[in-house]
């Protein structure tokens, strides 16, 4: 049976994202000077996978932006 969502449709990935107010670098970090972004995704079969995503930027700044936007939209 496939877990369904309140549309009758098959439930997608459910992110796992931990918001850490006192590291403003949490799922980011630098490879070799560009900066990624990493997290979980919980699928329904009740399996995990890690994601990780090039920012395509070697700036911090625009990193932590790029990383907020990203993970507003998931």
């Amino acid at each position: 049976m496939i877990n369904t969502n309140d549309n009758n449709t098959p439930a997608g990935p459910r992110l796992s994202i931990r918001v850490d107010g006192d590291n403003r670098l949490h799922h980011l970090w630098n490879n070799n000077g560009t900066w990624w972004l990493h997290y979980t995704e919980h699928l329904p079969d009740f399996t995990k996978r890690r994601v990780r995503r090039s920012l395509r930027t070697h700036d911090l700044e625009l990193a932590i932006r790029r990383r907020d936007e990203w993970l507003t939209a998931a």
